[in-house]
This record gives C-alpha cells, structure tokens and sequence, in this order.
C-alpha cells in the first residue's frame, strides 16, 4: 500500500498515537471518513450535472436538425402544393426518425434521474 511495508506502517501508527493519543485516534478517523464522503458526494454531483448538461445539450442539437430538416421540407414543397401527400410523408419519417434519436438519448447509457 503506498510502497510502505509493514514495519513502517507500524512507527507511523505509533507516531500517530504519541502525537495524538489513544483516545482521539477515532475521532481523528471519523472526520477524515466523513471529510471522504462529503468529497464522494460532491464528485458525484458534478459528474451528474455533467451528464445532465450534456443531455440537455444533445436533445437541443436533435431538435435543431429535426427543425431544419421541416423547413426544408416545406420550402420544397410549399410553390407546388401544401398538402402534397408526399410532404406529409417525409414529415411524417422526419417525426418517427427524430421521436427514436430522442429515445434513444433519454434511455442511452446514462439514466435521466427523476
């Protein structure tokens, strides 16, 4: 552990009982366990807000291009005839394809927390 053999390990916990005494020894360990575990929490809610944030950001992009991909559409479709049963199909596609994209962010890898 650390490259500290067992005899040294041995002086360091006496040092350590000499400097702080028996009785403070646990306290000592206490603080320092709950000192890790504030900084285990605090790591894990970083990494959620990161996650979270790129989440966020990837449902952004997917409604973007989901926009684009409409507008197209239309401004090809609009001069011939609105209600050509072609456009209705491309954005009925357009719907299904990115429906699935935002599927598949949401229930990826990482779980949105509720």
């Amino acid at each position: 552990m650390f490259g500290i053999g067992g005899s040294e390990l041995i002086f360091i916990i006496l040092i350590a009982i000499m400097l702080f005494g028996a009785d403070k020894i646990p306290e000592i360990a206490r603080t320092v366990g709950k000192g890790m575990n504030q900084l285990k929490n605090a790591t894990d809610e970083i990494k959620h807000e990161i996650s979270k944030s790129a989440e966020i950001s990837s449902i952004t992009d997917e409604i973007d291009k989901a926009k684009a991909g409409f507008n197209k559409m239309i401004s090809e479709h609009v001069p011939e005839n609105p209600m050509k049963i072609d456009a209705i199909t491309d954005i009925k596609t357009e719907f299904e394809t990115t429906k699935t994209s935002i599927a598949d962010i949401v229930e990826g890898p990482i779980k949105r927390q509720s």
